[in-house]
Parts: structure tokens; sequence; C-alpha cells
């Protein structure tokens, strides 16, 4: 006698497959930060004014310690009034725009007044320099 074997299908079972990658997701979610981190390191010079808010529209210029420009996060080539002025026009077209400049307590005067003189050139007149909160003292 024969018996004959049935053939069975093979299924492959995907619900644990969707599981894991379901809770890598919500894994991934949960400890992604959320902050707005920037990969320029600047120590701002302190001073007691007023604390302002920065517009949403805004264009954000910084100069590190060793005099280096960034517009917006990106790199100026040089340090050169031409090379910031261009840097400058390709972020914003906008002369009402308000201008954050934040500059390292140590950076060179001479890099700051150059990112001012090219915004000035180009027309931008609300510049604002970006400083830390000054550290009461208890006398």
């Amino acid at each position: 006698m024969w018996l004959k074997k049935r053939k069975e299908e093979l299924q492959i079972n995907l619900t644990p497959l969707i599981d894991v990658v379901f809770l890598l997701l919500i894994f991934f979610m949960v400890s992604t930060s959320f902050k707005k981190e920037t990969k320029i390191s600047l120590d701002l010079p302190q001073a007691s004014g007023e604390v302002l808010e920065a517009k949403p529209e805004s264009l954000e210029i910084n100069v590190t310690q060793q005099g280096d420009v960034f517009v917006n996060g990106q790199t100026v080539i040089n340090r050169q009034l031409v090379s910031i002025k261009e840097a400058i026009a390709s972020v914003s077209s906008d002369p009402n725009i308000q201008v954050i400049i934040s500059a390292d307590a140590q950076a060179p005067y001479q890099a700051v007044i150059s990112v001012m003189d090219a915004a000035g050139q180009l027309g931008y007149s609300n510049l604002t320099l970006a400083t830390q909160q000054a550290e009461k003292s208890n006398d």
C-alpha cells in the first residue's frame, strides 16, 4: 500500500518580524533628541541686558574663536569681505530680516567687524549681537 503524502504549503509568518520593526521604530523615535544642535562651539560674551527672542525668519552668522565665519551653519570659504558678502547674499536677499551675529568671546575683533561691515554693505540694518546672560554676583 502506497500512502499518498500530502504536500503541505509553506507559509512564512511575518507577524514577529513586523513586531520587531515597530519596536525598533518606537525605540529610535523615543531616543532621538529633538533639540537644535549646532556643530559650532561658541563661548558667547556675557551681558546683563534684556533677553530678546529670535524671530522665526532670521539670518544667523557665527564667528568662532579662530575667526572662522559660518552663515546659517555653512562655512564661509575665507575671511575676506567679498566671501562673507557672497555667503550672506546666497542665504537671504531680504534686507529687513533680523541678522543675529553670534561671536565667541575670544573671537578676533576684526572678524566680527568684517561680518558687520558685509551685512551693512548688503543693506541689512537689523543687526543683533548674541550674548549670554551675565552671572549674578552676590555682592
